[in-house]
């Protein structure tokens, strides 16, 4: 049995992805929201990711701004890539647990409100 278990995650550690990657969960923020700001900045460099980021007035650009430059961090720090060729390869917003709530409403009925939350991620590779 033990062996079995060795061979498996030797089998896991050699194909595990060798590209840097962040990832922020249970940000209150609906990923509808946070997908817009994603597509802006997907394939561009980590440098004018950053600056889209700053710039751009949606609600989902500051936690993506801080998924980015913690992928950017790790690409540097554990992989030893240099940040300057960093790209954005991939990055989705997963969806995280609801919280549900009730709103009152007349007649004693009472509305459920979807309070949503994400996963944020966000993968960067270097450019060949």
């Amino acid at each position: 049995m033990a062996k079995n278990m060795k061979e498996k995650a030797a089998r896991i550690a050699e194909n595990k992805d060798k590209r840097a990657r962040a990832c922020a969960k249970f940000i209150r923020i609906s990923p509808y929201k946070v997908r817009v700001v994603l597509d802006l900045v997907r394939g561009k460099g980590v440098a004018e990711a950053v600056a889209i980021l700053d710039n751009c007035t949606k609600a989902g650009a500051l936690p993506i701004k801080k998924v980015v430059q913690s992928a950017a961090a790790n690409a540097e720090h554990n992989l030893g890539m240099n940040p300057a060729d960093l790209y954005i390869a991939e990055c989705y917003a997963d969806m995280g647990p609801t919280l549900k709530r009730m709103q009152p409403m007349a007649h004693g009925r009472g509305f459920r409100i979807l309070k949503r939350t994400s996963h944020i991620t966000v993968i960067l590779d270097a450019k060949a």
